[in-house]
């Protein structure tokens, strides 16, 4: 039975079965489009990725993205019309573990809302500069916290060293240090921060279940291990060219949207070529280091009465929180999150002294003699198909260039949580991403051929 929609007899290639490709297709059919999904992976989800194999007791943890917030309503509403259920995890936010002269040393919980708080007020001046320019990323006041890091802001205010030491904790959060991150980037999240943080949630059955769940809805198999590597326009139409496991083949259709991550677009050949201002934007955005290990132990030794169970830390070993408080089980997960140069030190330790090195590590949260049942590793720089966490906005970083990250090619559309402005780094981000993408599409391919042709 032919497609019924606006965009019926029309076809479309999404490159990317991460959530943001595979929200795009699901729209994108829901409007009568013929779609064919490409993933370079042997698998969908992309950075949502939830580990099961070679945990006890059958449980499992997220190796990728991880934490829902409560105001993060794109991700809530897509789990709801799936038939997901959130499961509420960490209810007593994150507490601080610092760096002290004899050892690691824990400070008072707090949730993770009154940590934004407390930055909130202490960069209120630039706070509030940001909101009168309407969180633009354009004009004197972004470039001007574009161009300074959050280092030299904390030298200028004469931070003391708690200060110093919660910002470098939040390596885990934006996957860069102070030294690396633009103080527009701090300044954006604490314009924009909920009180709702500390409320935060997992998919029951694990993260991977909406990425499967939405497969499940394609009129057409996924072609996994198909790897998109040129694009051409011409006619009104869209040619790309692919690798996949019988060689090199082209593909045609009327558009195409890319939900690949950035650090992949740029190995892209496009003809015609992006405009300089777009290439420049995608070329310079990087990607920070991140380290996701994940450990299982014979007992939840970090589970004590009047104990939260997630630290922020500037620890070499990152962000620590329970990976798996919603399951069953004697057995319990630790996720470690190592962003910044942590993944570096985190790397490091792994290679020296193995996982059983990491949970050495963990001495501060009573861990006594635990035995160490199983653990996995994802050094997300090192995956060949994103090269890094998800998008980080360094110093120097020209503001003006972040709009070029989703703007039309052409036929082309880009979506990813790169393109979100207010869920950049999300699985928020991604979803939301991914149906802005098939709206733009649906009002793409409404006008003329002849406006269109390139």
């Amino acid at each position: 039975m032919p497609n019924e929609g606006p965009l019926s007899g029309r076809s479309v290639i999404v490159a990317g079965a991460g959530l943001a490709g595979l929200t795009a297709v699901v729209e994108l059919q829901k409007n009568g489009a013929r779609v064919t999904l490409l993933e370079a992976r042997d698998r969908v989800g992309g950075r949502v990725w939830t580990r099961r194999e070679g945990f006890a007791e059958g449980q499992h943890a997220e190796a990728g993205g991880d934490l829902i917030d409560s105001d993060q309503d794109a991700i809530r509403r897509l789990a709801k019309d799936l038939g997901l259920t959130l499961s509420p995890i960490l209810r007593g936010g994150f507490a601080f573990v610092g760096q002290g002269p004899r050892g690691p040393v824990s400070k008072p919980a707090s949730t993770a809302g009154d940590v934004w708080s407390e930055l909130a007020k202490v960069c209120e001046p630039w706070v509030r500069a940001y909101r009168l320019n309407e969180r633009r990323w354009e004009g004197p006041i972004a470039r001007m916290l574009a161009d300074r890091s959050v280092a030299n802001w904390l030298d200028d205010i004469r931070a003391d060293r708690a200060l110093r030491a919660r910002l470098n904790g939040l390596r885990g959060f934006f996957l860069a240090g102070p030294e690396e991150l633009s103080l527009l980037a701090l300044v954006d999240q604490l314009a924009t921060e909920s009180s709702a943080l500390d409320r935060v949630y997992r998919i029951k059955g694990g993260n991977d279940r909406i990425a499967t769940a939405l497969a499940r809805k394609l009129r057409e198999p996924v072609q996994l291990g198909t790897r998109l590597l040129a694009v051409r326009q011409r006619r009104g139409k869209v040619l790309v060219t692919v690798r996949g496991s019988e060689g090199q083949g082209q593909i045609v259709a009327d558009s195409l949207v890319i939900a690949l991550p950035v650090t992949m677009v740029r190995s892209l050949i496009f003809n015609p070529p992006m405009p300089s201002q777009q290439r420049k934007a995608i070329r310079e955005l990087r990607y920070g280091p991140a380290t996701k290990t994940l450990l299982q132990f014979d007992r939840r030794f970090w589970r004590r009465r009047g104990r939260p169970l997630a630290y922020g830390t500037d620890l070499p070993i990152g962000a620590i929180w329970d990976g798996n408080e919603e399951q069953l089980g004697r057995t319990g997960i630790l996720t470690l999150l190592a962003g910044g140069l942590a993944s570096r030190d985190t790397k490091t330790r792994i290679t020296q002294q193995g996982p059983a090195g990491l949970a050495a590590a963990l001495k501060w949260l009573g861990a006594g003699t635990p035995a160490l049942l199983a653990s996995r590793v994802v050094h997300w720089e090192d995956d060949p198909f994103v090269r890094g966490g998800y998008a980080v906005f360094q110093t120097g970083y020209d503001p003006e260039q972040r709009a070029w990250l989703a703007r039309p090619h052409g036929r082309v559309l880009f979506a990813g949580e790169h393109t979100s402005l207010r869920w950049q780094g999300y699985m928020n981000g991604a979803v939301e991403s991914g149906w802005r993408a098939a709206a733009e599409m649906q009002a793409l391919l409404r006008r003329s051929r002849s406006s269109l042709s390139v």
